[in-house]
């Protein structure tokens, strides 16, 4: 017998957690199951285990709205968020509505129904369950397998290769040369956290540069806050200071991109040995934010350099070998271990497939609504967060906005809802203005945003307090409909 539930969650990290308190607290009649194909919960928090895993945004914003973070620290490791994840839940009693182990292969809309049948393997069965609503929450990237380029050689080479989404817990690095290939966030957290806790030299190995801006892991302001007023007031205050700095911040680099540049840069010059080469290291071709700012904690990374315990070299691989890699400028780089730091592979609904009425639906066929409804796929939602902030901010914003949508439809007696796509009315546009390797390698296969609003992608919360929270659930580009009645006949 196929199982009913009024809405079902795809993911139990922080969107999943974020969906689930809310609908709890708009919608309290409304059951709901959240469908977590790992054994835990956390999502990426849970995935990564790489030495030194932490947050890259301030936890005054990556935690959520309606649970405070009240510690000092800004920046977070993974265990101190994981631990933040598992109260949230215990506290809520939304543990209790997660399943663990649950794989969700296909979701399947039918117009006759107005229902999902999602498909769900588990323990080597496959079983159904039906729902009103859907919301994925899943994250965008593959949680099987990292991006890896092939890299010509890499049979040679006599030591161990590593991505850090599946770092071995094994793993013995102690007094190993380890080269890193990459320069996101990921080697910017990795190379010091090696360094400081037994590994040899480091060489963080990459083909251009990224940006990088030094920030303190705890804020003096928040300090102040925290002691002087009480717990709640502190709270509020110190999320709101982080919003509008990161707000600002990410406004000032966008318009003033030289200026940005500059104050960049002059920051890694103050924190690295004197005659460092900074244009060549740490003075990317592209402008600030059109990919990711990374951050490093208290500097930790330019302090690891001027410490002699790790180089950075910017280069392309010709070839690994037995005892390293061979570089394109004839420098060889030896090495016991290498890391290939080298990103993500997207991957939207966990890569499940779609379908309606039994018709497969192609993602990049569809237009998004306010980042997160997708025409031609009835009462569902997706969450993405932002890229220029924290993730969670977007998250709220996406679980509010659906429930008020639910009891919209509850309060005019809809059976569906649905973006309409706005045709030619809209020019197309790339659903993620952002430049990084993961979103350009999936450009075809994502879903299109549009020119202007609704359909256009701000990445400014601000701008999205209004359009989310604040905007209208009975908008014009959204169809809400009814079944009608059955005739009925006379004997």
């Amino acid at each position: 017998m196929t199982e009913f539930v009024d809405v079902v969650i795809v993911g139990a990290g922080i969107s999943g957690i974020s969906a689930a308190w809310h609908l709890q607290d708009r919608c309290p009649g409304k059951s709901y199951v959240i469908l977590e194909r790992r054994a835990n919960l956390g999502g990426t928090w849970d995935l990564f285990q790489y030495p030194g895993i932490r947050s890259d945004s301030d936890m005054f914003t990556l935690g959520f709205r309606f649970k405070p973070w009240t510690s000092n620290k800004a920046i977070a490791d993974g265990p101190a968020i994981m631990a933040y994840l598992k109260e949230t839940v215990a506290e809520s009693g939304i543990d209790k509505h997660i399943r663990y182990g649950q794989n969700v292969t296909h979701a399947d809309w039918s117009d006759a129904e107005s229902r999902w049948t999602v498909t769900v393997e588990r323990e080597g069965e496959q079983v159904e369950i039906s729902a009103r609503y859907l919301m994925a929450c899943s994250g965008y990237y593959n949680y099987d397998q990292g991006y890896s380029p092939e890299f010509p050689g890499a049979q040679d080479f006599t030591g161990p290769i590593v991505h850090p989404q599946h770092w071995p817990a094994d793993l013995d690095y102690a007094g190993k040369r380890i080269v890193v290939i990459g320069s996101g966030a990921t080697a910017v957290t990795l190379i010091p956290a090696l360094a400081n806790s037994g590994a040899g030299h480091l060489t963080m190995l990459q083909r251009s540069p990224t940006f990088i801006a030094a920030l303190p892991d705890v804020d003096p302001f928040t300090v102040a806050t925290n002691k002087r007023l009480p717990a709640k007031a502190a709270y509020v205050l110190n999320r709101w200071k982080s919003i509008l700095a990161q707000s600002a911040q990410y406004q000032i680099a966008r318009r003033f991109p030289d200026f940005f540049r500059k104050q960049l840069l002059t920051m890694a010059k103050h924190r690295l040995p004197e005659g460092y080469d900074v244009e060549k290291h740490f003075n990317p071709r592209y402008n600030p934010w059109d990919e990711r700012v990374c951050l490093a904690p208290n500097g930790d990374l330019f302090k690891t350099i001027r410490a002699g315990k790790a180089d950075v070299v910017t280069d392309t691989i010709e070839r690994f070998t037995a005892t390293g890699i061979q570089l394109a400028s004839g420098q060889h780089l030896d090495a016991d271990i290498i890391v290939t730091a080298t990103g993500l592979n997207l991957q939207l609904f966990g890569g499940a497939s779609i379908s309606r009425n039994g018709e497969p639906l192609v993602l990049n066929d569809s237009m998004a609504y306010k980042g997160m409804m997708l025409t031609n796929m009835p009462n569902m939602a997706f969450t993405i967060g932002y890229t220029n902030a924290s993730w969670t901010l977007k998250a709220d914003l996406v679980s509010e906005f659906f429930c008020r949508v639910i009891n919209h439809m509850d309060a005019g007696g809809f059976d569906a809802v649905e973006p309409q796509h706005p045709g030619t009315t809209v020019d197309e546009r790339p659903m993620m203005d952002f430049t990084p390797g993961y979103v350009l390698r999936a450009l075809d296969y994502l879903p299109k945003a549009g020119s202007r609003t609704p359909w256009r992608l701000k990445q400014n919360y601000l701008l999205d307090l209004q359009l989310i929270r604040r905007g209208k659930v009975d908008d014009a580009a959204l169809r809400f409909t009814r079944h009608p009645a059955p005739v009925r006949t006379s004997a």
